[in-house]
């Protein structure tokens, strides 16, 4: 009977320290419930709400000459993000980006115009997806300038229309003055938009993102 006892005991022994071995060549299986049955707390997530600014240094320049839609450009987070007093992004943090439409600007009238958004952040080698409302810009009006270049054009032309013969002849020179002054305006684009790197820019995050 004691000899059945002892056996027993060894056995019972030689089960644990097998078990024991097993979870420290697999430390995984020891998080998941080893011999002791403890599990290794997971960091919680903190959530960076809808509507957070980011504003944001490009490192990728963008134009309305250059770049297509579909472009993708890197930039870097100009301003740290915090949440509850806790900073979430740090500044510097890469952030990727894409350009939804680009339009040149026109002869006559046509603005240039460009959208952007922000579709993922780069942290810790990990890239998370974020969704931002569109940053949108649009060229400055040229209307009073191309005003004045016709304008110019008109008084140039009476002069010479003078020179010729004065008064017929002023009104023709006056008409003629008016043409060539609109035909510059007809061969001079619009402003164009570019934005080189480290320019800096502010997008709104269009849904919350866990991080």
């Amino acid at each position: 009977m004691r000899r059945i006892l002892h056996l027993a005991l060894v056995a019972v022994l030689s089960s644990g320290i097998a078990a024991c071995s097993e979870n420290q060549a697999d430390p995984n299986k020891a998080d998941k419930g080893g011999i002791l049955g403890f599990s290794r707390p997971s960091t919680p997530k903190i959530t960076i709400p809808e509507g957070t600014k980011l504003r944001i240094a490009l490192i990728d320049g963008v134009s309305t000459t250059k770049s297509s839609p579909g472009d993708q450009f890197l930039a870097s987070v100009a301003d740290p993000i915090v949440v509850d007093g806790k900073t979430i992004v740090e500044r510097g943090t890469k952030v990727r980006g894409r350009v939804t439409d680009v339009t040149e600007s026109g002869r006559v009238k046509g603005r240039a115009s460009i959208r952007l958004i922000l579709t993922e952040m780069i942290q810790d080698g990990k890239e998370t997806p974020i969704s931002t409302k569109p940053y949108v810009a649009v060229a400055e009006n040229t209307k009073k300038r191309d005003a004045t270049v016709i304008g110019g054009g008109t008084g140039v032309g009476a002069l010479i229309g003078g020179i010729a013969g004065g008064g017929k002849g002023a009104a023709i020179g006056a008409a003629v003055g008016a043409g060539a002054g609109t035909g510059t305006v007809l061969a001079t684009k619009g402003k164009d938009l570019h934005y080189p790197p480290e320019t800096r820019l502010s997008f709104t995050l269009s849904s919350s993102v866990s991080m």
